[in-house]
């Protein structure tokens, strides 16, 4: 069975090619926003976790439609602090206000997998807890130079754990992989029952 990679994240591309099983990438052409808006106004009392393993399902879904007889893999990952979801920021302001918003406190990433064929549907997801490093003058200047590079504009959260943003944290309590995109040792357990070709 093909195994396909339904994200255009290239963290996620390179998470799954450690575990060696070969993979093509077809990102989803799942609509998130449309999806979400249609959520919150049928279902108010979606937590992070639900909201993560939905939208991962339906790109994997919206994916599968395209990709019948392949295997699926779809993901999804959300920061959220006190409540408050914090998505792909709009341009580098949001993402200097985001950044700055985080500085200091611990806030929630949730990463939501579906594995799913046509015969089999596998969601699950994983949390973990990281906080960033207070504001001081030199945590100000690191917030200026990372989002001077572009980078944290195509992340939820504007930080990548993996990059410059990584230097904001202070503390992660879970799974470091998880918080870059894919909990990859989980993901691998479930891939290995599959005949990947």
């Amino acid at each position: 069975m093909k195994l396909i990679l339904a994200s255009r994240s290239p963290r996620r591309q390179e998470l799954l090619a450690m575990t060696g099983f070969p993979f093509e990438v077809a990102p989803s052409p799942c609509d998130e926003e449309k999806v979400l808006r249609q959520w919150e106004q049928s279902d108010t009392d979606l937590n992070e976790r639900s909201l993560v393993e939905r939208l991962a399902l339906a790109k994997a879904t919206t994916s599968l439609r395209e990709h019948p007889d392949c295997l699926i893999l779809g993901a999804d990952t959300i920061v959220s602090l006190d409540g408050e979801l914090f998505g792909k920021p709009k341009d580098e302001d949001d993402a200097r206000r985001m950044l700055r918003t985080l500085a200091g406190r611990t806030h929630t990433v949730d990463t939501g997998v579906a594995l799913l064929t046509a015969t089999f549907s596998d969601v699950f997801s994983n949390v973990s807890h990281v906080t960033f490093h207070p504001l001081s003058p030199v945590i100000e200047s690191l917030i200026d130079r990372y989002v001077a590079t572009g980078l944290p504009l195509d992340k939820a959260g504007a930080y990548g754990i993996q990059e410059l943003g990584g230097l904001l944290i202070s503390r992660i309590e879970g799974d470091f992989f998880s918080v870059m995109g894919l909990p990859i040792s989980e993901v691998y357990k479930r891939l290995a029952a599959f005949d990947i070709d």
